[in-house]
């Protein structure tokens, strides 16, 4: 499966600007993963945004609150976050370069690689990639992505530029408080001199390829046996699980409520069930309608639908 850019811009070093696309560098599903199942049902577990006396709610009704108070917010809508312009949008620009071992470890984040738009941006790439290289430095950067301004390092990485998202200072915490209570006084010499000894012998170079995930490898040993044997109990989702009916037992019980009030009033025309929250609904079923006409002329229709929701 191609690799799909997560941004494109210019990666630009002073006066030069160079068209650069942003891909991962981890693979997010190269490790197992498993859905929730519904034990009694065999179905598969949702989730939806929903909000406490209305139920399930579409997404272009949810804005961004920042708390102000006691569970009180100032409310933004998208528009006017999406409005903010900063440079870093589509420039990544090199302002400072620095020495790999003057960022300690802790502010590494995220790895992802840097590589040229087409075949006429590949010249420049090629001197900056050469020229962190040679002068063997980290370029800093800022670029905006995914909604956030991340602060970046760029090294070279084989034929090509590897960036590094880093933490800004003020989300790393600090460690005196937890290291606090670890004794200033030096270790035993001779139980140092043997660690000393083990660490030399168990020296070598690094090879990611050497390490396994042996956690993950048992949990796939131990579904190749469950999968071969009759014993292990199975659920199957089927279609009806896609469909997901139970999700719309508000908005139903709203547009049965709104029907019998119209009709109590002389009116004819009645709600559908995806207009009483602005949810675009399945429940539209044939005869929805005609049921909540007949229900208002029934004595018995209130305590039914009750039952039935």
């Amino acid at each position: 499966m191609a690799s799909r850019a997560i941004w494109k811009g210019q990666l630009r070093l002073s006066l030069v600007s160079i068209p650069v696309e942003i891909h991962s560098a981890t693979k997010s599903g190269a490790r197992l993963s498993f859905r929730q199942i519904h034990g009694p049902s065999g179905k598969r577990v949702h989730y939806e945004k929903t909000v406490s006396g209305i139920g399930p709610i579409d997404a272009d009704e949810i804005l961004k609150g920042y708390e102000i108070g006691d569970d009180e917010y100032l409310l933004l809508e998208p528009e006017e976050i999406d409005a903010i312009k900063l440079e870093t949008k589509k420039t990544l620009e090199l302002v400072q370069f620095v020495d790999a071992s003057e960022i300690p470890p802790l502010y590494y984040d995220r790895p992802y690689y840097v590589v040229p738009t087409d075949d006429l941006a590949q010249d420049a790439y090629r001197v900056v990639r050469d020229a962190l290289r040679q002068a063997k430095k980290i370029g800093l950067g800022q670029l905006v992505m995914r909604g956030k301004e991340y602060l970046c390092a760029l090294r070279p990485c084989g034929d090509g530029i590897l960036l590094e998202t880093l933490h800004y200072a003020d989300e790393i915490r600090e460690a005196d408080p937890l290291f606090s209570e670890i004794e200033d006084e030096p270790a035993d010499k001779e139980l140092l001199e043997v660690a000393t000894q083990l660490i030399d012998r168990k020296t070598d170079s690094f090879d990611a390829s050497a390490f396994t995930d042996h956690y993950d490898a048992a949990l796939r040993d131990l579904i190749d046996r469950k999968r071969k044997s009759k014993k292990t109990p199975r659920a199957k989702t089927g279609e009806d699980d896609s469909s997901r009916g139970g999700d719309n037992v508000v908005d139903l019980m709203s547009a049965l409520q709104d029907s019998l009030k119209a009709d109590g009033s002389g009116k004819s025309g009645s709600k559908s069930v995806g207009k009483s929250t602005g949810r675009k609904s399945s429940s539209k079923t044939s005869g929805s309608k005609s049921s909540a006409s007949k229900s208002s002329k029934s004595s018995g229709a209130k305590s039914s639908t009750k039952k039935s929701a």
